[in-house]
């Protein structure tokens, strides 16, 4: 039988109202009939014996107390194997054994009596929850999917899919699709094949999404339906908290992508409730555009336009760009009439120190109407990872680098500044300027002129590289981008291409083959979270 070698341990233990061998016959017979090797033991101290010397696969126990103990049963236990499932066994589930469960990291409670197959089903799911994920994981996998591609196509009826539903609403209902199947997949470990296949579906995904973006950007400024950008990301969603007398935190993660942010999010649900937006990061997906961008209200060229003193911008990788965001900030609420007592504060966290500046003055601050804060980890960690051969051991592909994202903040003085907002009752707004890729394929690029330095994105005059791997832009008006010298282009990488200049191209396109970038068109630099967060 398929459960033959395997060996559960059932304690009977309990100052109170062990159950009678006649009570466990049934149970015990069943679980035999069902291949399993039960060993009973009559009290807590021979339960932890016999754990001590063999092996066994669950442990049952009825009740909790260690009889003439100090400590319950589940401590014994965990100290001898911490990883071992626990079934429980109760005639209660008052809020004492909840948090012995949930302390001890109990998989399973049954209130007794129950019916023998509860526990023998309990007993399965447990043992056997990795193997029947990883079996059925395929078959879910290719149902989800095609019935996404079967509603995108209008060839079924959905009642959950809103028949007026907008394209780009559409686009991003498909990439979160994918992002989920990112993070399901990563948990398992034997389903290489369907990993692979799950890698080429996106990737054919991400070039209809390019053929979309294309062909519908810059169709978005002058619709009604059109989505969310990141020059209306303040008015959206920062300035309806502020105007109804909220204490409002702003916090934009430079870099953070969405399935970042799906690492993070329930890190911060005990202390939160979340309510989850999504937009579209402007073109290009630089920091100097799109973050810009949100701190503005303006595109690129009305930046340019209005306030050509706080546009100019040396190259990105300065750590100057983006210096006058406090400034730009400033300008946007003016032109919203919201003025704000005590004034609105900004900050930008580089590093350690920064962490701990911000950290003691949430702390200090007698009061808060708004403050806004840039962390800048996420992007300073895939710049260095092209630079230090250790960081690109520790994120070889996407699903490490959400593992890093994930521990980071778990231990971060931000997910410490998080808890201090809720305690202070501050409304926090999180979300990111733009995402990356990571690049896959170089390809050339060639201008008689010079050109800005952007691996993804690239700016100036007489710009050529091959179709399907870039989009040229060379009417910068239509994209409400400046044309400085009226005839500047941009040339945008689509899916996950690479620009490398025709001279030393291999020995540039080894350098950045599996480098993360951004600036491009890609779901991963251009769809990107926005969470309102109020505290419980």
């Amino acid at each position: 039988m398929r459960n033959s070698n395997r060996r559960l341990i059932w304690i009977n233990n309990g100052l109170s109202e062990p159950l009678t061998n006649t009570e466990i016959k049934p149970y015990v017979r069943l679980l035999e009939f069902h291949g399993y090797d039960v060993s009973l033991s009559e009290s807590g101290v021979e339960g932890i014996s016999l754990l001590k010397s063999s092996n066994f696969d669950a442990v049952i126990v009825n009740n909790c107390q260690l009889s003439n103990q100090k400590e319950n049963i589940f401590a014994w236990i965990r100290r001898e194997d911490p990883h071992i499932p626990i079934i429980l066994l109760s005639k209660t589930y008052g809020d004492e054994v909840r948090e012995e469960v949930s302390l001890y990291n109990v998989g399973d409670v049954l209130i007794m009596p129950t019916n023998p197959r509860q526990l023998v089903s309990s007993i399965e799911l447990l043992l056997d929850k990795e193997l029947m994920r990883e079996k059925y994981s395929p078959q879910a996998y290719v149902k989800n999917f095609n019935r996404q591609y079967a509603i995108q196509d209008n060839s079924i009826s959905d009642s959950e899919t809103v028949s007026d539903q907008n394209e780009w609403e559409a686009w991003i209902d498909t990439y979160l699709k994918y992002v989920e199947w990112d993070i399901r997949l990563d948990s398992l470990s034997n389903v290489d094949e369907l990993k692979t296949i799950h890698a080429a579906e996106k990737r054919e995904a991400n070039s209809a999404f390019a053929d979309y973006i294309q062909n519908n950007y810059s169709s978005w400024f002058e619709s009604q339906d059109s989505p969310t950008l990141s020059v209306d990301v303040f008015h959206k969603f920062v300035i309806p908290e502020i105007q109804i007398g909220k204490s409002v935190m702003l916090v934009v993660i430079d870099g953070m992508r969405l399935d970042h942010w799906c690492k993070i999010e329930p890190l911060l649900y005990p202390d939160f409730h979340l309510t989850k937006h999504y937009y579209y990061s402007i073109l290009p997906t630089t920091t100097r555009f799109a973050r810009n961008a949100i701190f503005s209200g303006l595109f690129p060229m009305e930046l340019a336009e209005r306030y050509p003193h706080l546009y100019a911008e040396p190259e990105e990788g300065s750590t100057s760009v983006n210096r006058y965001e406090k400034e730009l900030l400033r300008l946007q609420l003016d032109r919203y009439g919201i003025t704000l007592k005590p004034l609105p504060h900004y900050f930008k966290i580089f590093d350690e120190q920064g962490e701990i500046q911000y950290l003691d003055w949430l702390k200090d601050a007698n009061q808060i109407s708004f403050t806004s804060v840039v962390v800048d980890f996420i992007d300073m960690l895939t710049h260095q990872r092209n630079e230090i051969s250790l960081f690109q051991q520790l994120i070889p592909n996407e699903e490490a680098f959400r593992r890093v994202v994930e521990t980071w903040f778990k231990n971060s003085r931000l997910n410490k500044m998080f808890k201090f907002a809720a305690e202070r009752g501050l409304t926090i707004i999180v979300t990111s300027d733009h995402g990356s890729v990571l690049c896959q394929n170089g390809v050339k690029v060639s201008s008689p002129n010079e050109l800005s330095s952007g691996l993804r994105a690239k700016e100036g005059r007489d710009i050529s590289c091959p179709l399907e791997a870039g989009f040229l832009i060379d009417n910068p008006e239509a994209y409400r981008l400046p044309n400085n010298d009226l005839e500047t282009s941009y040339i945008l990488a689509r899916e996950d291409y690479y620009f490398v200049y025709d001279k030393q191209f291999r020995v540039y396109s080894d350098i950045f083959e599996g480098s993360f970038q951004h600036g491009g068109i890609s779901f991963e630099e251009m769809i990107l979270p926005c969470t309102v967060l109020e505290p419980r």
